[in-house]
């Protein structure tokens, strides 16, 4: 039986344990049904023309985990960012972990997403908010009709979180391989301020997918700061969803640094449905041994006045391979927009590749918008310049790497994340560089 076929018939399986009298029941049906005529993408689609997930889709998946044993902090401290005080919400193989987690009633709604799709109170804001922007394509779709748990966060209006809100999803590895799907619903209102740390973390070598869905709305006047760390074992693929919806004058931004994994596959869509918005992405991708990520990114610009920057940088070595696939859709009625969009990538060794493809569709005729890639290798007159100091080969490739991805870091507004991410990206190159960047 293919994970396909699996996964349509443990369909039935999930609408028993949940209410099939619900809303949700109808969406859940109707993204089955999309799932089953679409199945799994293709390098046959343009989208996917260089991804390919026929390595991954071979295991056979648990589709519904078992919950033996539950974690312990010391078993996973390491992957906390305990510099900063911060709420947390846990999952361990797909279940909320209230023992691992540190919510909060300071004026916040945070609970999960199997309570906000099931009690009444949550009615109203499901119905408007639920499988709104998410895609309705294969994948998107088949984390629709299974979705259950996850992270719901609504921050009310005028509220600035004090303390930056950490998602983190552990996989056990209890069986020999297991499929995730959560499901997150973040809605933050008028003049509202959150910061949101995610990470996915697999704890042993057994196979995990996780096809991960998030749903972002940032309503008049809020601002989203989001990072995504993605340091997972080798033998973990992600395949990330994220949509953002976006009103008037607010502002947006997500980090994603790519270093561990098989294979990752970020889907990144920004729509900007008022004037004086602005929505950036950026992202540090530095992987080897036969490592794969692929970046699609899509910034819809419906309104004039607004603003989208994107700016994406990759280290490639050894086998690994690249992807990145960005597009700025600009409407007719869009005018004064200004839209920037780089990809610049570094191959270190002679088997790496990178395929990258900028894209720009403009409508409107007043507008400033630029696109552009680069693929090389070091600076060798930079590395003659610092090898004649003394410094040493290896470290000087290594403060290159820094330097060249600097200008991302430089926007992580959470000093504590930049940190992180600098030991991060030493440990990825191999040197103990004796500064902060």
């Amino acid at each position: 039986m293919s994970l396909k076929e699996k996964l349509v018939s443990s369909f039935m399986a999930f609408e028993d344990t949940v209410d099939v009298h619900s809303s949700v029941h109808d969406i859940r049906t109707e993204a089955i049904k999309t799932f089953e005529a679409e199945g799994f993408p293709s390098k046959r689609q343009e989208d996917w023309k260089y991804t390919s997930l026929n390595s991954i889709l071979k295991q056979d998946y648990s589709v519904f985990p078992k919950h033996e044993n539950d974690l312990e902090f010391k078993d996973v401290k390491k992957y906390f960012i305990h510099d900063i005080d911060a709420y947390k919400i846990i999952f361990i193989d797909g279940k909320y972990a209230s023992h691992l987690s540190q919510t909060t009633h300071d004026g916040l709604d945070v609970c999960l997403m199997s309570a906000a799709l099931t009690k009444p109170k949550y009615k109203v804001i499901i119905d408007n908010y639920f499988n709104k922007i998410a895609k309705k394509d294969g994948l998107s779709s088949l984390n629709t009709a299974f979705s259950m748990e996850g992270a719901y966060i609504n921050i009310p209006k005028n509220k600035v979180v004090e303390k930056p809100i950490q998602i983190i999803h552990f996989s056990t590895g209890n069986e020999a391989a297991v499929m995730l799907q959560p499901r997150n619903l973040i809605v933050v209102n008028e003049n509202s301020h959150v910061q949101i740390i995610e990470r996915h973390q697999s704890l042993t070598d057994n196979p995990v997918l996780t096809n991960s869905v998030t749903e972002i709305f940032a309503n008049k006047r809020a601002i989203v700061d989001y990072y995504k760390i993605q340091n997972d074992r080798q033998s973990a693929s992600l395949i990330d969803n994220t949509f953002i919806n976006q009103k008037q004058e607010s502002l947006a931004k997500v980090h994603t640094f790519s270093f561990g994994g098989k294979l990752i596959r970020n889907n990144l869509e920004f729509y900007q449905n008022g004037e004086r918005i602005d929505s950036t992405m950026k992202g540090i991708t530095i992987i080897g041994d036969k490592q794969h990520v692929d970046h699609n990114t899509l910034v819809h610009h419906i309104e004039p006045n607004c603003e989208s920057h994107q700016d994406y940088k990759g280290i490639f070595d050894d086998s690994s391979t690249g992807v990145f696939n960005g597009k700025v859709v600009v409407e007719k009625l869009a005018q004064k927009t200004n839209a920037f969009q780089a990809n610049n990538n570094i191959l270190v060794s002679d088997k790496a590749s990178i395929n990258t493809k900028p894209q720009l569709e403009i409508f409107a005729d007043d507008v400033k918008c630029s696109h552009g890639c680069t693929i090389g290798q070091l600076d060798e007159s930079a590395m003659f310049y610092l090898r004649s100091r003394g410094i040493p080969e290896k470290e000087a490739r290594a403060l290159l790497m820094f330097a060249f991805s600097n200008n991302v870091l430089d926007s992580v507004k959470i000093p504590e994340i930049k940190n992180r991410i600098t030991k991060i990206i030493a440990n990825k190159l191999g040197v103990n560089i004796g500064f902060d960047l």
